[in-house]
Formats: structure tokens, C-alpha cells, sequence
């Protein structure tokens, strides 16, 4: 019968649990229940999760069916709270939308798990507010380490951080002095490659696209001082807070034309802003690169999909997470010191849009 206080109680669809996958109070067992049930300490049952080459077979055996029967998990939170030590690596982006960031963070746990670690990932969104917050929860779960997609700029947020006493790892950047390891990218010769390229294709007066902080910014001073040394003038310069997305850089674009001026190229530090630049400017009817030219940064899969294809500034996002990874695999084994602090080369793909 259908309960009148709830209506339409009877038409949801419940998912009973597995049988056998919780005990008589209905929460999930514990490694005590587990252990009981084995016949066996609960060390030997950690130690089978941990360790399963140090126990015997038989007895092996008889705990992993217990574990299959019961559904018992262990907990990686409360162990690190137990213990002082976790398997748990969280990774903070900066935008969880950004293809970049997410192909880095993938390839990072692709090398962190084979080996027992589990990655957590959070998001900053370019907020040092969130940044803060989320340092602090650190304090709480314990990792084995963190790592950001970005470098840490607040001396409050790196006190915190060293106190910690974890490995850290920065990247997208190439700060002097990196908390601790560092994948970074040179961002103001990414800015430097853009104006060359656009005084090569003979482009006199320029315009600039990007956020006006953090890495935007350190492209765009890179963009500015090549430009300056080439003789090329910056007609404008476009200030962008959060890039959630294409709208962003059609915005963007949209304002540039507004400030009027004649401007002959435009770079766009992220692909998304320049993605964005290149659908306005084909709905306004603007040809490019024949009445303006735009390049960008990153090198997305709409870069080369998009008419009349975007020229822009690449590297290897994938290569970022990867190393990240093993620099910390190889902190967390002990082994001795090796290079910290590397740089991702950056590479220019000649498309259409120049």
C-alpha cells in the first residue's frame, strides 16, 4: 500500500543492497568483523590487502572470501588518520573543463596507480579563495602528496603546505622558487614564440587575449616584451577572469572588436578563448587570417577541426602528468635525489589561422 504521507512512495525504485555485503546493524563490516570471521588477527587481514605475498596461500584464500562475501573495503582515510601514512595523492586543477589539465591528470594517475596509490582530484576554478580552502582540507585526509596544476602563490598557502611535510609538485609554470618539485612551462617564451610568429607573417599591430593573472599573465608579458623589441605595437590587451568555456573567448572577442582601432593579429593564451575568437569572428562574417589572425595556446582537439584551423602553441600535457608521477613515485621510494625541477618544451603547429 502506498504510504499517504509519501506520495508516490511506492512508484520509486529501490536498489536493495548485495546480500551479505553489510552486518546486522546495516553498516559497512570492519576489519575486525572481517578478521573474526577468517579465524585470523585483524593484521592479517591488512596484511593480505597490503602485502598478499607474505601471507600463505590457505589462509590467503580464506580471508579474500571473507573480504568477497562481507564487501568489506578498507578505508584509505582512516588508515592514514591510524597510521601517519596514505596511498591517497590528491590533485588539484585549476579548470576541471580544461582538456590540458585533464589529459596531465589522467596520464598522472595512470602512473601512480599500478603502484597502489589513489588520485582524488579538486578543482581551484583560478580562485585563491578555493585555493585556501582546499589546502586546508589537506589537514584532514593526510595524502601521500599533492599536486596543482599551477604553482602556489599565496606565502600563507606554501607555509601551510610545508607544514604539512609532504611532496608537492607544482606545474604549468616555471617559478624561481618552486615549493618543491616542479613540471613546468616556460609561459612568457610561449608569449615570445606568439609575437615572432605573428612579425613573420607580417603583422604589424597586435591585440591580446588572456587572463590577467597567474599563467595569462606571464604569457602576455612574454607577448609584450617580443613585441617590443620587434617593433610591433599592442593595440589592446583584453583582461579575462574564469574561462569556463567557448562563450568566454566569443565574449572576449567581442569586446576586442568594440574597442575599435585597426588591429592586424590577435593571441589568445588558451585554445578555449582562441576557439571562442575564431566562431565570432566566422559569425560576423570576418575572414581569417585574411582580415585578422589569430593564434593560441594549448593545442586542443578543436584546434584542428575548427576552419580555418588554429595555429597555436603546443606541448605535452600527457608528458606533465607522466613525470609529475614519476618524480613522486621516486620521492616516496627514497631514491636519491634526482633532477626536481623540469620544463616542458614548447612546440609553434602551423594551421590555418595566421
Amino acid at each position: 500500500m502506498t504510504d499517504p504521507a509519501k506520495p508516490g512512495y511506492d512508484d520509486v525504485v529501490r536498489i536493495p543492497a548485495p546480500p551479505g555485503r553489510s552486518n546486522a546493524t546495516g553498516r559497512p563490516p570492519r576489519i575486525e568483523e572481517v578478521a573474526e570471521r577468517a579465524g585470523v588477527a585483524p593484521i592479517t587481514v591488512s596484511r593480505v590487502l597490503r602485502h598478499p605475498e607474505k601471507v600463505n596461500r590457505e589462509t590467503r584464500e580464506r580471508i579474500l572470501g571473507v573480504i568477497e562475501a562481507t564487501g568489506y573495503a578498507s578505508n584509505p582515510h582512516a588508515r592514514a588518520l591510524r597510521s601517519g601514512r596514505s596511498n591517497v595523492v590528491v590533485a588539484f586543477v585549476s579548470n576541471i573543463l580544461s582538456q590540458q589539465f585533464g589529459l596531465a591528470v589522467r596520464s598522472f594517475a595512470a602512473t601512480l596507480e599500478p603502484e597502489g596509490f589513489e588520485v582524488l582530484v579538486g578543482q581551484t576554478s583560478y580562485s585563491y579563495a578555493k585555493e585556501v580552502a582546499m589546502i586546508q582540507s589537506l589537514r584532514g585526509i593526510r595524502p601521500a602528496a599533492v599536486m596543482f596544476t599551477g604553482v602556489i602563490e599565496l606565502e600563507e598557502n606554501r607555509a601551510a603546505l610545508a607544514e604539512l611535510g609532504i611532496p608537492v609538485i607544482e606545474t604549468w609554470a616555471f617559478p624561481r622558487d618552486p615549493i618543491d618539485m616542479l613540471v613546468g612551462l616556460p609561459n612568457a617564451d610561449a608569449g615570445a614564440m606568439a609575437a615572432k610568429r605573428l612579425a613573420e607573417a607580417g603583422h604589424r599591430r597586435l591585440a591580446f587575449i588572456g587572463r590577467s593573472s597567474g599563467r595569462g599573465a606571464l604569457r602576455r608579458d612574454g607577448f609584450r616584451a617580443a613585441a617590443a623589441q620587434l617593433g610591433l605595437e599592442i593595440v589592446h590587451e583584453i583582461g579575462v577572469g574564469e574561462i569556463t568555456g567557448l562563450v568566454d573567448g566569443r565574449a572576449a572577442f567581442t569586446t576586442l572588436l568594440g574597442r575599435g582601432g585597426k588591429v592586424d593579429a590577435v593571441f589568445c593564451a588558451n585554445d578555449l578563448l582562441a576557439t571562442g575568437a575564431l566562431i565570432e569572428a566566422r559569425a560576423r562574417g570576418i575572414s581569417v587570417p585574411r582580415d585578422l589572425a589569430v593564434l593560441g595556446f594549448g593545442d586542443n582537439d578543436v584546434a584542428d577541426q575548427i576552419t580555418p584551423g588554429l595555429t597555436t602553441i603546443s606541448f605535452d600535457a600527457a608528458a606533465v602528468g607522466r613525470i609529475a608521477g614519476e618524480l613522486l613515485l621516486a620521492r616516496l621510494a627514497g631514491a636519491p635525489a634526482a633532477e626536481q625541477r623540469l620544463a616542458v618544451e614548447l612546440s609553434l603547429i602551423e594551421r590555418g589561422s595566421v
